[in-house]
């Protein structure tokens, strides 16, 4: 599996890039308009931190077909090793038809239903984002549309993989991993605290105040 980072922030990406095994980048408008960085600048700079072959997942901004395929067109010639996020709408599965005819690649977002990720692989996207968070605070089932999509493309569109997006805590990404997430992205502050447990702090410090109680110095000799 993969593990991705949700942000346009390049503190964020450099800071969580030194411990995580990252696998690249995904952004969304929101998120990209929070850097104020044109993606013409953006890109070229997340480029340069996380090195030429990670990959870098950034989304169009019209909602009509003819603008979709445009600003994806121009999106993927800004970077060797990009996938264009398109909203599953019909118009949007419009554009990944279209797309897919390009060789333009591409990741079905905004997904909150089993047949939204089958018609969006169906259509040529190697990649559908369920939006776990999201599903459950509209009292759906998060886990269940997971795990829906896993099989159902595995059978039918075994070519495209589930990419789990929106999560607020580690349990909801861990449930996606058991489900078959072959990919997740999570937003910095969750991706930043993957390893924060007191007890394992715990342990450490008392690993080295018995040394120290034993040998006088923390220095193995």
């Amino acid at each position: 599996m993969k593990i991705y980072v949700d942000t346009a922030s390049l503190n964020e990406i450099k800071l969580l890039d030194k411990n995580l095994p990252l696998a690249g980048v995904t952004m969304n408008p929101s998120i990209t308009a929070k850097s104020g960085i044109a993606l013409s600048v953006l890109i070229p700079q997340i480029r340069a931190v996380l090195g030429k072959d990670r990959m870098i997942f950034a989304q169009v901004i019209a909602s009509d077909c003819a603008g979709m395929v445009e600003e994806a067109c121009r999106l993927s010639a800004m970077d060797n090793h990009i996938v264009i996020k398109i909203p599953v709408t019909s118009e949007g599965l419009r554009a990944i038809k279209e797309l897919k005819l390009r060789n333009v690649r591409t990741l079905g977002t905004a997904i909150y239903t089993t047949t939204q990720g089958l018609l969006a692989a169906l259509a040529g996207a190697e990649y559908v984002a369920p939006y776990f968070n999201r599903i459950e605070a509209l009292s759906g089932n998060g886990l269940e549309i997971v795990s829906a999509l896993v099989k159902v493309l595995a059978i039918h569109a075994p070519h495209c993989k589930v990419f789990g997006a929106s999560y607020k805590n580690n349990q909801q990404f861990l449930d996606c991993l058991m489900a078959g997430c072959e990919c997740v992205t999570l937003p910095a502050d969750l991706a930043g605290k993957l390893l924060d447990n007191p007890s394992v702090d715990a342990a450490v410090a008392q690993f080295q105040h018995d040394w120290q109680t034993a040998y006088g110095s923390l220095a193995i000799k």
